[in-house]
Formats: C-alpha cells, structure tokens, sequence
C-alpha cells in the first residue's frame, strides 16, 4: 500500500506546474490570475461536489465542524493563495524555478509542523540531517534559476 501512496504523491507533486501552466493560460483569458484561480476553484468544488455524491459520503454533523478550531477553516485561503500565486509566477518564472522555490517553501514549514507536531503531523524533531536537506534543497534552487 505505500507504493501506492508513493505514486499517488507523486502524480499529485506532477499535477502542480501542469495546474499552474494551465490556470495562467486561463489568466490570459479571463482578466488576470484572480478571475482564474476562482473559475479553478469553482471547476473543483463541482468536481469534489460530483465525488461526493458519486461516493455516498455522508454528510458532516454541524456540531463536529462546530468544534473544529478556528484555523482548521483556513486551507481553503492558503489553496486560493496558492492557486492565484502559481498562476500569476508560471509565466514570469517559469515552471522549474516556481515550483523549486515552492518546494523550498514547503519543506522549511514542513520541518516547523513536524517539530511542533502541529495540526495532526507526528512530531519530529529538527537535527541536522534535515537542516542539511533543506540547504541541500535550496542549492537546488540556486542551480535551477542561475544555471
């Protein structure tokens, strides 16, 4: 089962610069970034919209969502933050480098959450090994943008 976790990880991370191309191809012909990431968002609520129907999920109670803390709402303004950002950077930076520098972005906040254990991550702590990976990471970058 972890091969398939792997793959679908994997599929996942190869669908972000394609969403990113195609939402700022879309920009060009809908008034900007903004317009896209909201038709995009639109596209994908019909979608999941569709996937719950199809699967018979059974709808959540109020008062579970009632307790859910306040942040536990907020991914929805990070994904149009992200959608509306890769669509406006794809064409001024080009694939590789946006989604080096986002990569770089989300593994230095993925060692904060795993090093707190915050937001349901199992924690574990920041050494040297990861701090190594992350300079290794944005070595990367560096080699990515300048070469």
């Amino acid at each position: 089962m972890l091969t398939f976790w792997i793959a679908l990880a994997l599929t996942a991370g190869a669908f972000m610069p394609v969403q990113s191309g195609v939402n700022s191809t879309l920009a060009l012909h809908s008034s900007g970034a903004i317009w896209a990431s909201l038709i995009s968002f639109v596209v994908g609520t019909v979608a999941l919209f569709i996937v719950v129907i199809a699967a018979r999920q059974q709808w959540p109670e109020v008062s579970s969502l009632k307790e859910a803390p306040w942040w536990a709402w907020t991914g929805g303004l990070m994904g149009a933050l992200f959608v509306a950002t890769s669509a406006f950077l794809a064409p001024r930076l080009g694939a590789a480098t946006m989604i080096a520098l986002f990569a770089a972005g989300q593994l230095v906040m993925s060692l904060v959450l795993d090093h707190l254990g915050w937001a349901t991550f199992p924690e574990h702590n920041i050494n040297l090994w990861r701090i190594l990976g992350v300079l290794m990471l944005f070595g990367g970058v560096l080699l990515i943008r300048f070469n």
